[in-house]
């Protein structure tokens, strides 16, 4: 905690961003009803990001609806050179994300929601391509998918490499 003009403020644990805001309408029996779908997504910059989503009739307290869910949908992503360490290709709905690594200094080249995942995980240098859909949900699920992927894919290829060099010697307990 630290004190900034009078007001004491927390160091947050995850930097907080919003990547859609939705009206949505809901018609019953005495008219309609308003309420706010928010899409938000929080990373810390070292590998760690969620994406959540918070329904409420008011969008601040949809917001903290969005990240406390976020916080509850955590996924860490591979992190090799500030890129990912490995082309993928995922898909969640109707949208396709294709992800590869960049040299140092390219920066992110991909869209909107991309970007702000990528940011917020830290990723420095990235390319990507986004197909199927621009619904910015189907996108960031995809994502989502892609670093889930990539995380079974590295741990695969750890368990082959101690399989090959002989792990069954070593002390492992299940």
């Amino acid at each position: 905690m630290y004190r900034r003009r009078g007001r004491v403020e927390e160091h947050k644990e995850f930097e907080e961003g919003v990547l859609q805001i939705d009206r949505v309408k809901k018609v019953v029996k005495g008219g309609k009803i308003l309420k706010f779908r928010v899409t938000m997504v929080i990373g810390d910059k070292k590998g760690r990001v969620g994406i959540g989503i918070g329904k409420a009739r008011e969008i601040p307290s949809a917001i903290k609806k969005g990240i406390a869910d976020a916080k509850r949908n955590l996924v860490t992503v591979p992190i090799k050179n500030n890129t990912i360490p490995m082309r993928i290709t995922s898909k969640s709905g109707a949208g396709y994300v294709f992800l590869a690594p960049a040299v140092k200094g390219t920066g992110i080249v991909a869209g909107r929601v991309v970007k702000a995942i990528a940011e917020k995980a830290g990723i420095e240098d990235l390319l990507s391509k986004t197909l199927g859909t621009a619904n910015p949900l189907n996108v960031a699920n995809a994502m989502l998918v892609a670093f889930r992927d990539m995380e079974t894919i590295i741990h695969r290829k750890e368990m082959m490499k101690r399989e090959i060099a002989g792990g069954e010697n070593e002390n492992t307990e299940f």
